[in-house]
């Protein structure tokens, strides 16, 4: 496993450090970081149509990292890729994911999502990277509760047009050599593991659709995030090392009661302090021969955000496992021959 990394999005603004690639790689570096994950939404600091067709633009800035000894982790269309499958509930809401000039244009919103999707996947080529990091979008999500009650086909459909407007997107990153990571996540129609199934299903078990493991989404859900590493762990491509708490009480619990994050029972929380198992998650992934990145996603109710970052470095760094090259109690093996095994059980020769 690779790391600490931390994921840029959340840190963007406009007072420096955090206006500029450069000045944020240099903060990042100073704080412990060895990889950036960048997203694409923001043109002040990564040209993303340029880095896919220019490789001399792609050289010039792992060059620059370089020289603060980072890493890019992966790039990331978290917002694009929303606008991949958008539900009409949603088109005003998430027309601020897109130029203004797409704005109320819900087919050009899209048909755009798709060509910045598809740039992501020759970017990332260009850049060398193995994983990009997106959303699914999401067509059923209004209908997540079953009532009223879901018409007979409805979940069906919905997962068939996700996938035909996924598969050659999917195709594109096949091409690059990159695979495709849906961070699993409420509010997309890729939320847990059997969503994720579903999918799957309808892009023909594409191997570039994977995913983005994150465990505060999980804790939100009250889902088993080790037992989801058991059972996902070949398609698990990327890591967001994220805390979160669940409080229920008399009042709210999983669906929040509309409450602001503060109140909400369930809440993402900085690197330790919230309830995530992270020893057990750094072991499954350890156990799995995970060997992508560990990357810091900061999201937190109460902590300053560069607090959360200066302490999210070290965090990581110390669950990061070296796997180890041998068995602990090699010291004690009798390196016994395959016929002294048979005389052990007393299988006698024929």
């Amino acid at each position: 496993m690779q790391g600490p990394g931390i994921f840029l999005a959340q840190f963007l603004g406009d007072i420096a450090p955090f206006n500029k690639l450069e000045s944020m790689a240099q903060w990042a570096s100073g704080l412990g970081y060895k990889g950036l994950q960048i997203p694409t939404s923001s043109p002040a600091i990564f040209d993303l149509e340029k880095c896919a067709q220019s490789q001399a633009y792609a050289d010039e800035i792992t060059g620059m990292l370089g020289k603060y000894g980072l890493s890019v982790t992966e790039l990331s269309t978290h917002l694009q890729g929303q606008l991949v499958a958008v539900h009409p509930a949603y088109d005003s809401l998430f027309d601020g994911f897109a130029p203004l000039a797409l704005h109320g244009k819900p087919k050009e919103r899209q048909a755009w999502a798709v060509e910045q999707v598809k740039l992501a996947a020759k970017a990332s080529q260009r850049l060398g990277l193995k994983a990009h990091a997106t959303f699914s979008g999401a067509l059923a999500w209004p209908y997540l509760y079953p009532w009223p009650q879901r018409p007979a086909g409805l979940v069906e459909e919905a997962f068939a047009e996700l996938g035909r407007r996924w598969k050659p997107i999917l195709n594109a990153f096949e091409d690059a050599g990159v695979d495709c990571c849906y961070e699993i996540h409420p509010g997309e129609d890729l939320h847990d593991g059997a969503t994720f199934e579903r999918f799957l299903d309808e892009v023909g078990g594409h191997a570039r659709a994977n995913i983005l493991f994150d465990p505060s989404h999980f804790v939100l859900q009250q889902l088993d995030y080790l037992s989801y590493i058991d059972i996902y762990h070949e398609r698990i491509k990327m890591f967001h090392v994220k805390d979160a708490e669940f409080n229920p009480n008399g009042r709210s619990g999983v669906y929040g009661g509309y409450q602001s994050w503060v109140d909400r029972p369930g809440r993402f929380r900085s690197l330790g302090d919230g309830q995530v198992d992270f020893k057990g998650i750094f072991s499954k992934l350890a156990q799995y021969d995970y060997d992508g990145w560990a990357v810091l996603e900061w999201e937190c109710c109460l902590k300053h955000p560069e607090d959360g970052a200066r302490e999210g470095a070290p965090f990581i760094r110390d669950h990061i496992i070296r796997v180890t090259e041998k068995a602990f109690d090699d010291f004690a093996g009798s390196g016994a021959s395959k016929e002294s095994l048979r005389n052990l059980m007393g299988i006698t020769p024929h």
